[in-house]
């Protein structure tokens, strides 16, 4: 029983930073229907910014995540002012393809910079752990899956008890109603992908400590947050959450009582397994085929 409740607990505390990072990809489609393939980029982006700051400041990189989510922010802001909205009336495929054009410039940058060798953030509490009776808990992970609660609850406050938020729900429901009271649909639009990767900075600066990296890790990262935001509805924050939750759950499960070689097959069963009777995912709704994008 004691393998069972530390096998979930950490399950939750993975799916909470997976949460963090896919909150971000959800938003910017939910708001510009946009799918930003490079949010692994920046994921990762975030990551090798955190240890710098680690290696050459001595900054505990959790609190990385001050420095790193401002700084990915506009990062992302500028990125939509200079790129992305010159082709937001162009198809969807348009944004697909620079999108993915980011990803790889923002991969070369990182390798220039930083190297292609695989680097690892190890703070001294790295391999430490919290003893509850028979339960070890790492203290990387609750710290990391504490950073990310924290960060996500801010997420949800500024969208649901803000100004900014009401605007943001509002370009995302009926850009066109939106404008009509006085919203600037395109200003709302660069803030929420600025928001987004910035969410995508923060979790880099969890993830640092948790996995070794290299450049190309957004890879493996963008494939599993697709995999996610499907799962959970495209657009949907709730649906983000709550399909995080259940990756990690299925990943960490697979791991502990089946075999490592298949944690990684077995959340896409998953997702597979529930689109077929929900294609909308597991929080989403159907899209008409005419809505507008911002």
């Amino acid at each position: 029983m004691s393998e069972l409740v530390q096998t979930l607990a950490l399950s939750l505390l993975v799916g909470g930073i997976y949460a963090l990072v896919a909150s971000g990809l959800t938003l910017i489609f939910g708001v510009m229907r946009v799918i930003n393939i490079a949010h692994g980029a920046f994921l990762i982006l975030g990551s090798f910014l955190t240890y710098t700051l680690w290696d050459a400041l001595g900054l505990d990189p959790l609190l990385g995540v001050l420095v790193t989510t401002p700084v990915v922010f506009a990062l992302g802001w500028a990125v939509y002012r200079l790129f992305v909205r010159p082709i937001r009336d162009a198809p969807m495929s348009s944004t697909v393809l620079l999108t993915f054009g980011l990803a790889l410039v923002t991969e070369g940058v990182m390798g220039s910079v930083w190297g292609n060798d695989s680097t690892a953030i190890r703070p001294s509490y790295v391999n430490s752990s919290f003893h509850l009776g028979s339960v070890f808990l790492p203290e990387a992970q609750v710290y990391g899956g504490v950073v990310a609660a924290v960060v996500l609850v801010g997420f949800w406050v500024l969208l649901t008890r803000t100004w900014l938020g009401r605007a943001i729900r509002a370009a995302a429901t009926n850009p066109a109603s939106a404008e009509l009271v006085g919203i600037k649909v395109t200003s709302v639009a660069a803030l929420v992908f600025g928001l987004g990767l910035a969410a995508a900075g923060a979790g880099g600066s969890i993830i640092g400590v948790l996995y070794p990296f290299v450049p190309g890790s957004h890879y493996l990262w963008i494939s599993r947050l697709l995999a996610i935001v499907v799962l959970g509805g495209l657009g949907s924050l709730e649906g983000a959450v709550l399909a995080a939750l259940v990756f990690g759950v299925a990943e960490t499960v697979t791991a502990v009582y089946v075999s490592p070689a298949w944690a990684t097959a077995v959340p896409y069963v998953i997702v597979f397994a529930v689109l077929l009777v929900r294609p909308q995912g597991l929080l989403g709704t159907r899209l008409r085929d005419d809505a507008v994008a911002a």
